[in-house]
């Protein structure tokens, strides 16, 4: 069962541009993201438009079979970004995946799963 988690993306980031947006999923500015994996919990999701990382845009962990609205206000903005997902480690800590290249104005959905992330 998916629970839609209420994601307070940090768009005091986008000051800076580093996630500013245009608008996404049609004109409606979010797209959602799921954690379709077993066991992995994602602690953090991060993005990159070439002018360093934003803080975490997760306000909470999403637990398997959980997902969250990654919302955005910014009329302006890099829709070429890069992102990339912390998973919570064995020892508490943030493991983070490679980064991926994602035009986020396009993307509806983000999907983690156990050996793929990919968006939509």
């Amino acid at each position: 069962m998916n629970i839609l988690k209420s994601a307070a993306f940090g768009l005091a980031a986008l000051a800076t541009g580093t996630a500013a947006l245009a608008q996404g999923t049609g004109s409606e500015g979010y797209f959602q993201i799921y954690n379709n994996t077993e066991n992995n919990i994602v602690v953090g999701f991060y993005t990159n438009d070439g002018s360093g990382w934003s803080d975490n845009w997760l306000s909470d962990i999403l637990q398997p079979g959980e997902n969250a609205r990654a919302t955005f206000t910014a009329d302006t903005g890099n829709c070429d970004q890069t992102f990339q997902v912390g998973w919570l480690g064995e020892d508490d800590s943030e493991v983070l995946d490679d980064p991926i290249s994602i035009d986020i104005c396009a993307a509806s959905n983000v999907y983690m799963d156990d050996n793929e992330i990919y968006y939509d």
